[in-house]
């Protein structure tokens, strides 16, 4: 065996070697990278260059340097390390931890210096090929490429605890908008990309939930808040709005059908020790008579024996003020011998949407709202269309189509758009 083999015969046996980081290399670039090492000992041609080929197509597409894609699968990996940095313990790093994740993360260096330049000749040799293979990759300077630059990695753990309780491990590192889907959190992978610069009128409802959000940020007491209102005056828009402003501040959106609302304890001991902060939002909220997921939210709201995380409110939306439906029929008439205390439930359903501490209102926009909004837009995009025609035509849309409210004012700005042949600026901010 060559001094070449050996030694990355050492740096095979180190990477094997790994403790906590050991899930980094399971990624398709990592497993590709130790097929390569194993082909190159073993001095297998075919192998060693099918996993050149795929070590660098995993590199390419995820548009980073070996040394980058290592430090970001650091920066993301969830294991046990991270996971307590993540949650935000008060207790300090276990002692015998401390040399083990030092010693993790000075191995990855290690791994990291075996780049494709050094690599390429020797898939050259093995291979017999007549040319070099590719082996320059040309990757922008990032946050993951500073890291990268350290002399010594393990001096990196103290940035690495700040890092994950920042910005979370795993999904919540991955993805700022995610939802509860068949028993588990699933990132979203296209989220809305509004921005609360987008939305325009309702302003002093916008700015008491940004003031409500900041207090979840800064570790305050936050309420649990009701948008209700009019359709399409942007209440959803708002909410999904909230974590593009503030998802690099630790702030996540979990979105919860109605139909999973009773799994809100099971979604809540997850969060409940995380230092990031999370808005559960449930989008349309209405309950029927005998629906049992208004007593899982009803617990949520109120508390139960397990308090509500200090990390964690709830959002939702509703174009019903009282969020029960009640029926006419339901009301007790005291000639008929029904519920001697009717009207104790009646109060219920109706006092249900009081147990949010913030309901914010949204009434149908008029006709200086609605032009506000489509003046809003149109600043926004860059449209040049003179004030009095974009307002004639503005209201000729409304009485058309759907009435005044924001989604109308967006609905004609997309029809502009289209028929103006111009970029939409909105989508790509």
């Amino acid at each position: 065996m060559s001094e070449t083999q050996r030694r990355l015969q050492r740096l095979r046996a180190q990477a094997a070697g790994l403790i906590f980081y050991s899930g980094v290399l399971e990624a398709p670039a990592g497993q590709a990278f130790l097929q390569l090492l194993d082909a190159l000992i073993q001095q297998q041609p075919i192998a060693a260059v099918s996993a050149y080929s795929s070590w660098l197509r995993s590199l390419l597409s995820d548009r980073q340097s070996w040394p980058q894609w290592l430090m970001r699968a650091i920066r993301s990996d969830d294991n046990q390390f991270s996971r307590w940095a993540q949650f935000g313990t008060h207790s300090p790093l276990p002692e015998l931890w401390q040399p083990i994740v030092r010693h993790d993360l000075q191995t990855l260096q290690q791994l990291a210096e075996i780049n494709p330049s050094l690599l390429a000749p020797m898939v050259q040799a093995i291979g017999n090929l007549p040319a070099l293979p590719p082996c320059h990759l040309e990757a922008p300077r990032d946050r993951e490429a500073q890291w990268a630059a350290m002399e010594d990695w393990a001096e990196l753990l103290p940035k690495l605890v700040q890092h994950y309780q920042r910005r979370g491990v795993g999904l919540f590192h991955h993805y700022w908008a995610l939802r509860w889907q068949q028993g588990q959190l699933q990132g979203i992978e296209h989220p809305d990309p509004v921005a609360l610069s987008d939305l325009a009128g309702y302003e002093f409802q916008k700015e008491t939930l940004k003031r409500n959000t900041e207090f979840l940020l800064a570790g305050l007491p936050a309420q649990n808040v009701l948008l209700y209102g009019s359709r399409g005056a942007g209440k959803s828009s708002l909410v999904k709005a909230l974590v593009n402003a503030y998802g690099d501040r630790g702030l996540r959106l979990i979105e919860v059908g109605k139909a999973d609302l009773q799994a809100l304890p099971q979604i809540l001991d997850r969060l409940r020790e995380s230092a990031l902060r999370f808005i559960i939002f449930v989008d349309d909220l209405s309950f029927e008579d005998d629906d049992e997921t208004f007593k899982a939210l009803k617990v949520v709201l109120e508390g139960s024996l397990t308090a509500r995380p200090p990390n964690v409110a709830v959002y939702a939306t509703s174009n019903r003020r009282h969020l029960v439906r009640e029926y006419f029929d339901e009301r007790p008439n005291p000639t008929e011998a029904k519920e001697v205390h009717a009207w104790d439930s009646v109060q219920e359903k109706l006092s249900f949407s009081d147990r949010f501490g913030l309901t914010l209102t949204f009434e149908p926009a008029d006709q200086d709202t609605y032009l506000a909004i489509v003046r809003h837009l149109a600043n926004e995009v860059g449209l040049t269309l003179p004030s009095e025609t974009l307002e004639f035509r503005a209201k000729q849309w409304a009485t058309r189509h759907n009435g005044r409210s924001g989604r109308t004012a967006r609905q004609f700005m997309d029809w502009l758009i289209a028929e103006q042949g111009l970029p939409n600026s909105l989508e790509n901010d």
